[in-house]
């Protein structure tokens, strides 16, 4: 079976495409991603504005004849935070539907983290042991631990880099001393309190964080380790990371983005994703993390997998097609 999953984040709309077969792991086909910037548009109030939402409907649209070009047997498309979240969430939701012919679902933070742990084991395999899982996103945080296939506990939290910077940093930069302390102690009392249960399981053998923050931050200060003819695995240890967020701090965005592994459109946002990538590991008492490849997408890849082998191993389906909708709405632009 070829499978499709549309993953609607707070910065882009990304399709990944893998062919699954009984007992092996998710083959990649193609990746398309069409950048939409819903946080950055998000107001106060948590309303999603119409620019913003004719620009989503668009990345769908084109995602949707992607993934009928390659075609897809099936697609999961749904939203994480940005849209979840936004107090016009069912409205907008309704739009990508009636242009599209697509219904956008969403889970909720604590089902992310199940899945995203899903594909640590996945990728880490049973030798990792009991494992505790780090990933920030643009809106959340999730945090999880378990010695299974699924997580014994899993929190979600509102501390994405997104999010954080939006509500907690000015807009100009460099960002003041204060300002940076005063995120700290709002991430660590979050943290804190919502990390209860986590840090009353027994200790992991293995520490792992997922998510683009942490690629970047451990492109940027931490250390890739030889992979014996893979691609090589990155770790970021708390001590690398430190001294980082003080650097970052006094850096405007244009100058962020110079630094390795910082994208542009990501500069602004990093400050906030080093301050949460670095008290989270002070508070869960993690010293170094290993960065998984893979995330939330691939962990829906598998949990779809494990169905469709509970269910029927030839996996025969009707393939995926793009609605007449979706390839007038594609002709129009998406409008």
């Amino acid at each position: 079976m070829r499978c499709g999953v549309l993953d609607i984040g707070s910065r882009t709309v990304h399709l990944k495409i893998a062919d699954l077969f009984p007992g092996r792991p998710p083959e990649p086909v193609a990746s398309w991603k069409q950048p939409v910037r819903l946080a950055d548009a998000t107001d106060r109030q948590g309303v999603i504005p119409r620019e913003a939402v004719r620009s989503l409907v668009g990345a769908v649209t084109a995602s949707a004849a992607a993934a009928s070009a390659h075609h897809v047997d099936h697609l999961i498309p749904f939203a994480t935070s940005a849209v979840r979240d936004a107090t016009n969430r069912d409205a907008v939701l309704d739009e990508i539907e009636a242009a599209t012919g697509i219904r956008v679902g969403f889970m909720s933070g604590v089902e992310e983290a199940r899945l995203t742990f899903r594909a640590v084991r996945g990728w880490l395999g049973w030798s990792a042991g009991r494992i505790l899982l780090l990933d920030i996103g643009g809106g959340s945080v999730e945090l999880a631990c378990g010695s299974g296939t699924d997580p014994a506990l899993a929190v979600s939290l509102p501390l994405g880099a997104d999010r954080l910077t939006r509500h907690h940093l000015p807009d100009a930069t460099p960002v003041r001393k204060r300002d940076v302390k005063a995120l700290r102690r709002h991430v660590r009392s979050a943290l804190g309190q919502g990390t209860a249960e986590l840090r009353a399981q027994p200790t992991p053998l293995s520490c792992v964080a997922t998510s683009r923050t942490f690629t970047q931050l451990a492109r940027l200060a931490g250390t890739p380790q030889p992979g014996n003819g893979l691609p090589a695995v990155h770790g970021l240890s708390r001590k690398e990371l430190v001294p980082w967020v003080s650097r970052l701090a006094v850096r405007t965005d244009g100058q962020r983005a110079k630094l390795p592994g910082i994208s542009a459109s990501r500069a602004r946002q990093c400050l906030a994703g080093a301050i949460v990538a670095e008290v989270a590991m002070e508070v869960m008492a993690v010293k170094r993390l290993t960065i998984c490849p893979w995330a939330l997408r691939e962990g829906i890849l598998l949990d779809h997998l494990s169905r469709l082998e509970g269910r029927h191993p030839e996996f025969r389906t009707t393939p995926f097609t793009a609605t007449p909708r979706a390839i007038r709405a594609l002709s129009q632009g998406g409008r």
